[in-house]
């Protein structure tokens, strides 16, 4: 069965951007096939030395990935959400990474928060219960 959706829309970046956003993507693919866990211990290291990322920040990078990417813009949850992550840490910054689940019916999902808020997510916070998260420094 088909569930009918429409693509957000996708804008023109500027030249740094887009190339930021396309590294970003493309560490994200590679650090998508590692187990949970491992994921969990990268990012840990990664977000060392990072400051807090705000909601202005978070949504940024999200919607550089979401255009860069048409993975991303679509149903690729946990390489969209690594991405964003990455790509805020390249500034400097770190939101928290949520992987969480839900259990009626039963969904799983990646997302990025500030001060417990989902970034561009269409639920509010709380519909998923996080399993695995790497919050801010």
């Amino acid at each position: 069965m088909s569930v009918p959706c429409a693509m957000p829309r996708r804008r023109r970046l500027p030249f740094g951007r887009r190339m930021s956003g396309r590294v970003a993507v493309g560490l994200a693919h590679v650090l998508a096939t590692l187990p949970p866990r491992r994921i969990r211990s990268v990012l840990r290291l990664l977000r060392r030395g990072a400051r807090p990322a705000t909601a202005v920040q978070a949504r940024r990078a999200r919607e550089t990935v979401v255009a860069v990417s048409l993975f991303c813009a679509g149903e690729g949850c946990v390489q969209r959400s690594l991405a964003t992550v990455l790509l805020c840490r390249m500034r400097g910054v770190w939101p928290t990474w949520c992987l969480g689940v839900r259990t009626e019916p039963f969904r799983a999902h990646a997302w990025v928060e500030v001060d417990g808020e989902p970034i561009g997510e269409q639920q509010r916070a709380g519909y998923y219960r996080p399993l695995i998260m790497v919050p801010e420094p």
